[in-house]
Order: C-alpha cells, then structure tokens, then sequence
C-alpha cells in the first residue's frame, strides 16, 4: 500500500540506500541488535522525516525490529522519489512525492495516521499535531513518539505547558549525540553543501549573514568562516549574541545587517526573521536561504507582493526584480536549503542521529504505559551508549573510571 511518484526509480534509490548504510556503522549495529529482540513485533510505527537515504535507512532498521512501517516525508521539497520508490519496492507503505502541492502534503501525513500507529516519529511536529487536531479517536492507540527537531519540541512544549499533549514524546533533538553533532557538524556542512551546489558561486570573500546563534547557527558560522567569508550575526538571545562576539563575529540587528549581506541563512525555528522591512535595504544581487524547519523565516509573501517580476534565474534558485531594479534571489522558495536543495546531513552523522531515534523508540516500546503524556528526555545511557558504539566504529578507545574515582564523582 503505497502512493508515490513512479516504483521504476526504485534501482538508483536503492543504490543510495546501500551508500548510506555502507556509511552508517552505529545504525548497522543496531540493526543487527533489533534483529534478534524484535522490539517492535505487532507495533505500527508513523514516520514523518525528511525523506531520502538515510531516513531510508532508520526505516528498514525500524523494520528490522519488528515494526510496520508507514512512511511519509516532512517537506515535500526534500522527498527523494528513487528513494520512496525503493522502500515502496521493499514493501513498505510509503506515500511522498517530491514537489507536491501542501494539500497532498497533509494527504500523505494522513495516511500514516489512519492506521492507528503505535509510535510517531515525528520531524517538525506535523504527524503528532495533526493526531490531536484531526484523529483524536486514534490517540488511545499511541504508546508515544519521538521528535527530531528544535521546531517540533518547541511545539511540543507548548502543547505540554497548555495540558493538550496527550501521549510521551521523546525529546531526540535535545540528546547530546543529537544536537552537538547533527545541529553543529551536519548543519553546518550540509548548508553549504547545498548553497554552493545550487548558487555555484565563491563564498569568500562575501559578507553572510547567519540569523540565530543556537547550535546550527553555531555550525552554520563556522563553516563559512572557513570557506573565507566575512560573517554577520543576528541574534536575539543576549547570552548567545555575546557568545557569538566572544567567538570573533560580527553581531548586529537585521535592519543594519540586511543592508551589507551578500548572502543570508535563517537558521531561529522561529518565524519573520527578514522582511518586507528589510527587502528595501538589501544589495542588488543578495541571496536569501533558510535552514529553519518551517518556510516562514523568509517572508515568501511579503516579496512576492513586493516584485514586480518573478522568474527562475537557476535550478532552484527564484528572482524577484524589485520597484526600482535591484534583484533579490531565493534558494528553494526559502525552504530547508539543506534537504531542498541538497543530500542533507552526511551519512556520518545522521548515523548517530537516527541511532538515537531507534534507540528512543525502543525506550518507549519497552516502557509501554510508564511514561508520562508529556515531553521526556533521552535517557543519558542511551546517549553514552551511542557515544561508544561511534568510537569502536571509528577505532577510538578511551579511559574508565576507576572504581575510586566513580565513588568520588557520586556515580
């Protein structure tokens, strides 16, 4: 039971499947762990995550354990179609499709739901609001979820903080092996993968403008740092802007930094960061990218109301002639420029990401009914044991704690 785009792409999707996995030695393992435990046997598991090889992957591992698989993507610009083809011909239930309008979007996000998932993996929180808004009826059957993003848990806390978040949810973004290594070393790199892929221009030299100084932002700076730009923070938190001071950056408001920058990325989880208030400001030629989960950190609306002429200057790059001539450009109508107009993370590091994820939807499989409905922490040995499995696999030893030593620290 699958919707998708054509199951003859199916060859070059599962050729990019096999890379990755090649690649993702902490996932193998595990794979081979669920093979023998079968955690999820009898369970039905709704995926909501970027859709291309990786993701591919986390799906078969799931599968491996026992789970029934029902699989959408989180954005219909970063769905791989050779890769939904491939697991479609595995025999999984799979509904993408890349490019779809937002109405087939919300179509797909359905169809994992109707079947009455057991657990929710969840990217950017789609799949658990739509349960409680739309499928309510369905929640009974819900053991819990987990949540990959900074967006989606600062969605699901704001269901938690207002009594409607009616199941546990794991809080995958916030576990170390998640965020100080997806957040910073994957996003940084994938962000640039995909704006020079698809933009084909020098990045030194330029002035670039990073809004939001958490842990992608603090990746995304460092790399383009070391490709030579000069770059400008915006901030609103005080304590991360006087970090990003600290670590040599420019800080300053977006109303000042939108009339220098070349090139700007968005990377909050908020909303309206550049606006109708700063397109008039801008350099002829500025180039607009968003890393944020959701298409609202980049006011679309606001320049298309503003231009007076749209068109496509490159393969996934829109200009919008401004009133009086300048052109501003946006890289893939201001979505994810890492997953819309790139790979997404290395391999590499989403080997640790989605370890977590499988490990956390076992946390729950086998903690059934223990949980609170309520946002819930990585539990740390899951962590550490994540920590250790990606150092065996890249050869690294390290020390123990001497039985002295654990008593002196309390552990």
């Amino acid at each position: 039971m699958s919707k998708i785009k054509d199951i003859k792409l199916s060859p070059s999707g599962e050729m990019k499947i096999k890379w990755v996995e090649r690649n993702m030695p902490v996932l193998r393992g595990i794979g081979e762990d669920f093979k023998r435990i079968k955690p999820f046997a009898g369970m039905k598991v709704a995926l909501s995550v970027h859709l291309e090889a990786k993701t591919a992957y986390l799906c078969r591992v799931m599968e491996m354990g026992g789970a029934e698989m029902y699989v959408t993507g989180s954005n219909p610009l970063s769905t791989q179609d050779d890769v939904a083809a491939a697991l479609a011909a595995g025999g999984m239930n799979v509904f993408a499709e890349y490019g779809c309008s937002m109405e087939r979007y919300e179509e797909c996000l359905e169809e994992v739901l109707k079947v009455g998932p057991n657990i929710i993996i969840d990217d950017g929180g789609d799949l658990v609001h739509l349960i409680h808004t739309k499928y309510a009826d369905l929640i009974p059957n819900v053991i819990g979820g987990c949540e990959e993003t900074t967006t989606g848990i600062n969605r699901l806390k704001i269901m938690s903080k207002a009594g409607e978040l009616k199941f546990p949810m794991v809080m995958v973004n916030d576990a170390d092996c998640k965020h100080m290594f997806d957040n910073r070393y994957g996003t940084g790199q994938s962000v640039w993968d995909g704006i020079c892929r698809t933009t084909n221009l020098i990045v030194a030299g330029k002035y670039v403008v990073i809004s939001g100084y958490g842990w992608c932002g603090k990746g995304v700076t460092l790399r383009a740092k070391g490709l030579g730009a000069k770059v400008i923070v915006t901030e609103t938190d005080p304590v991360r802007a006087l970090e990003a001071v600290m670590d040599g950056y420019e800080v300053m408001p977006m109303a000042e930094a939108a009339k220098i920058g070349d090139i700007f990325c968005t990377v909050t989880g908020g909303r309206d960061i550049i606006t109708a208030e700063h397109y008039p400001l801008m350099k002829d030629g500025a180039i607009l990218s968003n890393a944020g989960h959701f298409n609202i950190e980049v006011d679309m609306d606001a320049l298309e109301k503003m231009a007076v002429e749209k068109y496509e200057a490159r393969h996934n790059i829109q200009g919008y002639v401004m009133p009086d001539g300048r052109t501003l450009f946006t890289i893939a109508e201001g979505r994810l420029v890492n997953l819309a107009a790139a790979d997404g993370h290395p391999a590499e590091i989403m080997d640790m990401s989605f370890a977590i994820q499988a490990m956390s939807a076992q946390f729950l499989a086998e903690n059934r009914g223990k949980l609170k409905a309520d946002v819930v922490a990585v539990p740390r040995e899951i962590d550490e044991d994540v920590a250790r499995r990606k150092l065996k696999a890249m050869g690294v030893e390290i020390d123990s704690l001497s039985r002295e030593q654990a008593e002196y620290l309390g552990k």
